[in-house]
Protein backbone atom coordinates (compact mmCIF):
# COMPACT_ATOMS: atom_id res chain seq x y z
CA UNK A 1 0.00 0.00 0.00
CA UNK A 2 1.19 3.52 -0.68
CA UNK A 3 0.91 6.49 1.59
CA UNK A 4 -2.68 7.23 0.53
CA UNK A 5 -3.84 3.71 1.45
CA UNK A 6 -4.30 2.71 -2.18
CA UNK A 7 -2.73 -0.37 -3.78
CA UNK A 8 0.82 0.34 -5.01
CA UNK A 9 1.55 0.95 -8.65
CA UNK A 10 3.77 -1.44 -10.60
CA UNK A 11 6.73 0.96 -10.30
CA UNK A 12 6.23 1.38 -6.56
CA UNK A 13 6.01 -2.38 -6.06
CA UNK A 14 9.19 -2.98 -8.07
CA UNK A 15 11.25 -0.28 -6.35
CA UNK A 16 9.97 -1.22 -2.89
CA UNK A 17 11.23 -4.78 -3.24
CA UNK A 18 14.40 -3.82 -5.06
CA UNK A 19 15.61 -1.30 -2.48
CA UNK A 20 13.24 0.11 0.18
CA UNK A 21 12.15 -3.31 1.50
CA UNK A 22 14.91 -5.41 -0.02
CA UNK A 23 14.41 -8.87 1.54
CA UNK A 24 18.13 -9.32 2.19
CA UNK A 25 18.83 -5.86 3.61
CA UNK A 26 15.67 -5.60 5.71
CA UNK A 27 14.86 -9.16 6.78
CA UNK A 28 18.10 -11.03 5.93
CA UNK A 29 16.08 -13.65 4.04
CA UNK A 30 17.23 -16.22 1.52
CA UNK A 31 20.91 -16.14 2.44
CA UNK A 32 21.34 -19.93 2.04
CA UNK A 33 22.01 -19.41 -1.65
CA UNK A 34 24.43 -16.60 -0.84
CA UNK A 35 26.59 -19.06 1.04
CA UNK A 36 26.35 -21.86 -1.48
CA UNK A 37 26.69 -20.47 -5.00
CA UNK A 38 28.42 -17.10 -4.74
CA UNK A 39 32.03 -18.27 -4.99
CA UNK A 40 31.79 -18.05 -8.80
CA UNK A 41 29.97 -15.28 -10.67
CA UNK A 42 28.71 -17.47 -13.52
CA UNK A 43 27.08 -19.92 -11.12
CA UNK A 44 25.53 -17.01 -9.25
CA UNK A 45 24.23 -15.45 -12.47
CA UNK A 46 22.45 -18.66 -13.47
CA UNK A 47 21.02 -19.10 -9.99
CA UNK A 48 19.76 -15.51 -9.95
CA UNK A 49 18.16 -15.92 -13.38
CA UNK A 50 16.31 -18.99 -12.17
CA UNK A 51 15.11 -17.26 -9.02
CA UNK A 52 13.91 -14.15 -10.90
CA UNK A 53 11.99 -16.31 -13.39
CA UNK A 54 10.39 -18.31 -10.58
CA UNK A 55 9.47 -15.28 -8.48
CA UNK A 56 7.89 -13.37 -11.36
CA UNK A 57 5.97 -16.29 -12.87
CA UNK A 58 4.74 -17.73 -9.57
CA UNK A 59 3.54 -14.30 -8.39
CA UNK A 60 1.77 -13.72 -11.72
CA UNK A 61 0.13 -17.16 -11.73
CA UNK A 62 -1.02 -17.04 -8.11
CA UNK A 63 -2.48 -13.58 -8.68
CA UNK A 64 -4.35 -14.76 -11.79
CA UNK A 65 -5.81 -17.73 -9.86
CA UNK A 66 -6.35 -15.98 -6.53
CA UNK A 67 -10.14 -15.91 -6.93
CA UNK A 68 -10.30 -19.66 -7.59
CA UNK A 69 -7.85 -21.06 -5.02
CA UNK A 70 -9.65 -22.32 -1.85
CA UNK A 71 -8.30 -20.51 1.20
CA UNK A 72 -7.67 -23.66 3.25
CA UNK A 73 -5.40 -25.25 0.62
CA UNK A 74 -3.78 -22.10 -0.75
CA UNK A 75 -0.30 -22.92 0.61
CA UNK A 76 -0.31 -26.34 -1.06
CA UNK A 77 -1.40 -24.82 -4.35
CA UNK A 78 1.23 -22.08 -4.11
CA UNK A 79 4.02 -24.60 -3.52
CA UNK A 80 2.75 -26.66 -6.46
CA UNK A 81 2.78 -23.58 -8.73
CA UNK A 82 6.29 -22.62 -7.59
CA UNK A 83 7.48 -26.20 -8.18
CA UNK A 84 6.32 -26.12 -11.79
CA UNK A 85 8.46 -23.09 -12.58
CA UNK A 86 11.45 -24.48 -10.68
CA UNK A 87 11.22 -27.65 -12.77
CA UNK A 88 11.39 -25.46 -15.89
CA UNK A 89 14.57 -23.87 -14.52
CA UNK A 90 16.01 -27.28 -13.71
CA UNK A 91 15.36 -28.61 -17.23
CA UNK A 92 16.79 -25.46 -18.87
CA UNK A 93 19.99 -25.60 -16.82
CA UNK A 94 20.38 -29.33 -17.39
CA UNK A 95 19.97 -28.80 -21.13
CA UNK A 96 22.07 -25.71 -21.80
CA UNK A 97 24.54 -25.47 -18.86
CA UNK A 98 25.09 -29.04 -17.78
CA UNK A 99 28.60 -28.58 -16.37
CA UNK A 100 27.46 -25.70 -14.15
CA UNK A 101 24.24 -27.53 -13.37
CA UNK A 102 26.24 -30.35 -11.75
CA UNK A 103 27.64 -27.82 -9.25
CA UNK A 104 24.41 -26.03 -8.33
CA UNK A 105 21.74 -28.70 -8.91
CA UNK A 106 21.12 -29.22 -5.19
CA UNK A 107 20.44 -25.52 -4.67
CA UNK A 108 18.18 -25.12 -7.71
CA UNK A 109 15.67 -27.46 -6.11
CA UNK A 110 15.72 -25.37 -2.94
CA UNK A 111 14.20 -22.42 -4.83
CA UNK A 112 10.85 -24.14 -4.15
CA UNK A 113 11.19 -23.34 -0.45
CA UNK A 114 13.03 -20.03 -0.84
CA UNK A 115 11.67 -17.55 1.71
CA UNK A 116 11.54 -14.72 -0.80
CA UNK A 117 9.55 -16.62 -3.44
CA UNK A 118 7.03 -18.00 -0.95
CA UNK A 119 6.88 -14.72 0.94
CA UNK A 120 5.96 -12.58 -2.08
CA UNK A 121 3.35 -15.09 -3.23
CA UNK A 122 1.69 -15.38 0.17
CA UNK A 123 1.92 -11.75 1.31
CA UNK A 124 1.36 -9.89 -1.96
CA UNK A 125 0.23 -11.90 -4.98
CA UNK A 126 -2.84 -13.39 -3.27
CA UNK A 127 -4.15 -9.87 -2.58
CA UNK A 128 -3.22 -7.87 -5.67
CA UNK A 129 -3.74 -7.79 -9.42
CA UNK A 130 -1.53 -9.79 -11.81
CA UNK A 131 0.57 -6.99 -13.34
CA UNK A 132 1.53 -5.31 -10.08
CA UNK A 133 2.20 -8.75 -8.55
CA UNK A 134 4.55 -9.61 -11.40
CA UNK A 135 6.46 -6.35 -10.87
CA UNK A 136 6.57 -7.03 -7.14
CA UNK A 137 8.13 -10.41 -7.84
CA UNK A 138 10.52 -8.86 -10.36
CA UNK A 139 11.66 -6.28 -7.81
CA UNK A 140 12.21 -8.95 -5.15
CA UNK A 141 14.17 -11.12 -7.58
CA UNK A 142 16.31 -8.24 -8.85
CA UNK A 143 17.01 -6.94 -5.34
CA UNK A 144 18.03 -10.38 -4.15
CA UNK A 145 20.15 -10.96 -7.24
CA UNK A 146 21.93 -7.63 -6.91
CA UNK A 147 23.11 -8.59 -3.43
CA UNK A 148 24.20 -12.07 -4.53
CA UNK A 149 26.13 -10.70 -7.51
CA UNK A 150 27.87 -8.16 -5.29
CA UNK A 151 28.92 -10.98 -2.94
CA UNK A 152 30.06 -13.10 -5.89
CA UNK A 153 32.24 -10.32 -7.35
CA UNK A 154 34.19 -10.00 -4.12
CA UNK A 155 34.46 -13.74 -3.45
CA UNK A 156 35.61 -14.75 -6.95
CA UNK A 157 38.19 -11.96 -7.24
CA UNK A 158 39.65 -12.52 -3.78
CA UNK A 159 39.20 -16.29 -3.70
CA UNK A 160 40.28 -17.28 -7.20
CA UNK A 161 41.85 -14.13 -8.67
CA UNK A 162 39.43 -14.34 -11.59
CA UNK A 163 36.33 -12.59 -12.89
CA UNK A 164 33.78 -14.76 -14.74
CA UNK A 165 36.51 -17.43 -14.86
CA UNK A 166 38.92 -15.14 -16.69
CA UNK A 167 42.23 -14.42 -14.98
CA UNK A 168 42.95 -10.69 -14.89
CA UNK A 169 45.65 -10.80 -12.23
CA UNK A 170 48.68 -11.96 -14.16
CA UNK A 171 52.05 -10.26 -14.57
CA UNK A 172 54.18 -10.60 -17.72
CA UNK A 173 57.92 -10.61 -16.96
CA UNK A 174 60.66 -9.16 -19.21
CA UNK A 175 61.49 -12.71 -20.24
CA UNK A 176 57.97 -13.05 -21.58
CA UNK A 177 56.94 -15.49 -18.87
CA UNK A 178 53.47 -14.95 -17.40
CA UNK A 179 53.05 -15.56 -13.71
CA UNK A 180 50.12 -15.21 -11.38
CA UNK A 181 50.07 -11.81 -9.70
CA UNK A 182 47.61 -12.69 -7.01
CA UNK A 183 47.65 -14.79 -3.84
CA UNK A 184 44.23 -16.39 -3.47
CA UNK A 185 42.31 -15.94 -0.23
CA UNK A 186 41.20 -19.46 0.64
CA UNK A 187 38.61 -18.25 3.14
CA UNK A 188 36.72 -16.49 0.36
CA UNK A 189 36.14 -19.82 -1.38
CA UNK A 190 34.69 -21.26 1.82
CA UNK A 191 31.15 -20.53 3.15
CA UNK A 192 32.45 -18.31 6.02
CA UNK A 193 33.83 -15.95 3.37
CA UNK A 194 30.29 -15.43 2.10
CA UNK A 195 29.20 -14.58 5.65
CA UNK A 196 31.86 -11.88 5.94
CA UNK A 197 31.14 -10.29 2.56
CA UNK A 198 27.36 -10.44 2.99
CA UNK A 199 27.60 -8.88 6.45
CA UNK A 200 29.73 -6.00 5.11
CA UNK A 201 27.29 -5.33 2.26
CA UNK A 202 24.24 -5.39 4.55
CA UNK A 203 26.01 -3.13 7.05
CA UNK A 204 26.97 -0.66 4.33
CA UNK A 205 23.48 -0.57 2.82
CA UNK A 206 21.79 -0.07 6.18
CA UNK A 207 24.25 2.63 7.22
CA UNK A 208 23.67 4.50 3.97
CA UNK A 209 19.88 4.23 4.30
CA UNK A 210 20.05 5.43 7.92
CA UNK A 211 22.18 8.41 6.90
CA UNK A 212 19.65 9.37 4.22
CA UNK A 213 16.83 9.18 6.77
CA UNK A 214 18.72 11.45 9.18
CA UNK A 215 19.45 14.00 6.44
CA UNK A 216 15.79 13.99 5.37
CA UNK A 217 14.62 14.37 8.98
CA UNK A 218 17.03 17.26 9.55
CA UNK A 219 15.84 18.99 6.38
CA UNK A 220 12.20 18.57 7.43
CA UNK A 221 12.89 19.95 10.92
CA UNK A 222 14.87 22.98 9.70
CA UNK A 223 12.94 26.32 9.74
CA UNK A 224 11.73 27.53 6.36
CA UNK A 225 13.79 30.40 4.89
CA UNK A 226 12.22 33.85 5.26
CA UNK A 227 10.47 35.27 2.23
CA UNK A 228 11.18 38.83 1.01
CA UNK A 229 8.12 40.44 2.74
CA UNK A 230 9.03 38.67 5.98
CA UNK A 231 12.61 39.96 5.74
CA UNK A 232 11.37 43.52 5.19
CA UNK A 233 9.07 43.23 8.22
CA UNK A 234 11.95 41.93 10.33
CA UNK A 235 14.16 44.85 9.26
CA UNK A 236 11.45 47.37 10.07
CA UNK A 237 10.97 45.78 13.45
CA UNK A 238 14.69 45.99 14.16
CA UNK A 239 14.62 49.74 13.47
Amino acid sequence: MNGAGNPPTSGQALWSQFWDDNPVFRQVLGICSALAVTNLMFNTLLMCGGLIWTTVMSSLTVSLLRQYIPQRVRMMVQVLIISVFVIVVDIALRTFFYETYKDIAAYVGLIVTNCIVMGRVESFAVKNKPLVSAFDGLGAGLGYSAVLMAVAVVREILGFGTLFNFTPFKVTLISGETVAGWQNWTIMVMPPGAFFVLAMIVWGARAWALRRQRVAAAAAAAPAPLQRPQIATAVEGAK
